[in-house]
């Protein structure tokens, strides 16, 4: 029975329990911190409460939010629920951050990826050799290599005409795609020996000699025409389109007169092409100046060009495939006029010969090309000249008439003279069938890049100075209309 009652009052709180049950009861709800800092080890109750303002304080979003809501403390809730909703705002922008550095993420991965798979599909192509069947019919690595930069060129300055700027992206386009393909000139070296002394030589590499001459001169002369381009940006001229509404008005959309200088060479006009237009009181001094300067720049880098060009083509194996087409005679080839005035002339004189034909057309221009290098190669035959590669000074002193007393090597030095003004006087004369077969039968990688950067560099610079021509031939016009 005693038993009974011992574990009866065991059950039963004792006083000290009473009391602090009464005390948590009536304890004021804005003293939250008291009730949290209590010491009693047996209470279970301040747990929570710690919890929830560590909760709070770390900003964590796994407290459970009913239990607060359930509390005694009414101030607690409503405290609470503004934490609950700035923490909703924080997600919610928190999210949107996410989502918007996840589009940028996005953007550039997108464009990564396509410039990836375009350099995939560059790689293919050149192992392939342009033969998509994978059979290896496709042409040598050379020929791929220089159809690629004129591909490029025709894409980027293709629907380029105009004095203006290129966009970033063409330019970005450019620069990338040609450093890929400058990049193969890296690896074409040449082993040269060096001395140690004590009679100990060693083998160094280096890079070949062309390429080390002429691709720093073509980076620069490429970097002079970005240059020429960017520096039309505030211009006193302007284009419009043929046919356009504007060129139809009578102030050609401004104050303007505009007219379209027709190239003495092409009988056919180009009527895509742009017309420019000037005020009309003309250009003014500092722009005249100003066009005059840039079209000597692109005159000269045409020129450079067309020297490189011109060498490196020089430099290449004449492939068998023309050689037995030549006919047996230089003679033959030019025609009894020709021959003539290069045989019986004490003095020749290319400029003569040339106004004594009258070319009226670039189609003649180029089939005379095809004539007289013809007649060139076939003299340099029979006197040895193809054997090995010629170097420029010997052609230039060939051209200087220093080429012996042979009578092969005089009518070869004057067909060269002859081919090289009239290359000079129709700078846009297209290749000849032998620049054609050179550039299709070539194996060397490095001459082809050579070949093709300096030609796509040398048509750039043409089409620059034709441009500034049409801009001063309307400037011209208009100023001499008003006086």
């Amino acid at each position: 029975m005693s038993q009974h009652k011992h574990s009866s009052r065991s059950l039963e709180p004792t006083t000290k329990e009473k009391d602090y049950r009464v005390l948590m009861e009536s304890s004021p709800s804005s003293d939250q911190n008291e009730v949290s800092a209590s010491e009693t080890p047996t209470s279970s109750v301040s747990s929570p409460y710690r919890r929830t303002y560590s909760d709070i304080s770390g900003l964590s979003h796994r407290f459970d939010v009913q239990s607060f809501y359930n509390r005694p403390s009414n101030t607690n809730g409503v405290v609470l629920s503004g934490h609950e909703e700035d923490l909703s705002e924080d997600a919610a922008e928190s999210k949107d951050n996410v989502d918007e550095d996840h589009d940028g993420d996005s953007d550039i991965d997108s464009a990564e990826d396509a410039e990836l798979e375009m350099m995939r599909e560059r790689f293919a192509k050149l192992l392939l050799g342009e033969d998509m069947s994978g059979s290896g019919k496709g042409v040598c690595t050379a020929v791929t290599v220089s159809n690629s930069i004129t591909n490029l060129y025709a894409t980027v300055f293709g629907q380029s005409l105009r004095l203006q700027p290129l966009s970033t992206e063409k330019k970005d386009l450019w620069k990338r795609e040609m450093n890929c393909f400058m990049s193969i000139c890296d690896y074409i070296v040449e082993v040269i020996p060096r001395s140690l002394g004590n009679n100990v030589e060693i083998t160094e590499t280096k890079l070949r000699s062309d390429i080390l001459m002429n691709l720093p001169a073509l980076r620069k002369l490429d970097n002079m025409l970005m240059d020429i381009l960017d520096g039309f940006t505030d211009n006193e001229f302007w284009y419009v389109e043929r046919g356009s509404s504007s060129m139809n008005s009578n102030n050609g959309g401004r104050d303007s007169g505009s007219f379209r200088k027709v190239v003495v060479q092409r009988k056919d006009e180009k009527w895509w092409l742009p017309v420019p237009c000037v005020p009309a009181e003309g250009l003014s001094e500092e722009e005249r100046k100003h066009l005059r300067h840039k079209r000597d720049c692109a005159n000269q880098i045409h020129k450079a060009a067309l020297a490189i060009n011109d060498s490196t083509l020089n430099d290449m194996d004449i492939p068998d495939s023309y050689l037995t087409t030549l006919p047996k005679s230089g003679k033959a080839s030019v025609g009894d006029v020709i021959y003539k005035q290069l045989c019986t002339a004490e003095k020749f004189y290319p400029d003569q010969l040339l106004d004594i034909l009258k070319i009226s057309s670039e189609h003649e221009a180029l089939e005379l090309a095809d004539k007289v290098e013809a007649s060139l190669v076939t003299w340099r035959r029979k006197t040895g000249g193809l054997a090995h590669s010629r170097s420029s000074w010997d052609m230039m002193k060939d051209m200087g008439g220093e080429a012996g007393n042979d009578k092969n090597n005089i009518l070869a030095a004057r067909a060269r003279s002859l081919l090289f003004c009239l290359k000079q006087r129709y700078p846009e004369l297209s290749q000849t069938s032998l620049d054609i077969c050179k550039i299709q039968f070539n194996r060397d990688v490095g001459k082809a890049v050579l070949e093709s950067y300096s030609r796509v560099l040398e048509g750039l610079a043409y089409n620059v100075v034709s441009w500034i021509d049409d801009v001063l031939y309307v400037d011209r016009t208009v100023r001499n209309r008003d006086d």
